[in-house]
């Protein structure tokens, strides 16, 4: 069974990834020392809080069963279980990359989320 995980990633971060092979992280993931995803459940609240009103986010969705032991569920916001990955993202687990525009009311307009 699939577990699909999402990263909110800015266009010209994720372009880069794709010319190198794998994605190494923002900003804020090289400072933390892993790359942060969130589930299906948890996507939608990790843009308005973290990428409220920014255009030019893609959505990538990755097999997070492909990630092996670098992939941990760890506790953050609200004692929630965050996804973590601690180490480079193989982009062969990568299962789709869909633009994420802000909608006419400011949010991100999300297609369809496959649940873990």
């Amino acid at each position: 069974m699939s577990q699909i995980i999402y990263k909110i990633v800015p266009e010209p971060l994720w372009r880069e990834a794709e010319r190198n092979g794998r994605f190494t992280g923002a900003p804020i993931d090289v400072a933390d020392g892993f790359i942060h995803f969130s589930t299906a459940g948890q996507a939608r609240e990790t843009a308005a809080k973290h990428f409220a009103g920014q255009t030019g986010l893609l959505l990538v969705a990755v097999d997070g069963a492909r990630l092996g032991d670098a992939l941990k569920y760890e506790v953050s916001r609200g004692g929630a279980l965050f996804p973590h990955l601690y180490g480079p993202l193989d982009l062969k687990a990568v299962v789709w990359v869909q633009s994420l525009p802000l909608g006419t009311d400011g949010l991100h307009q999300f297609p369809t989320l496959e649940a873990e």
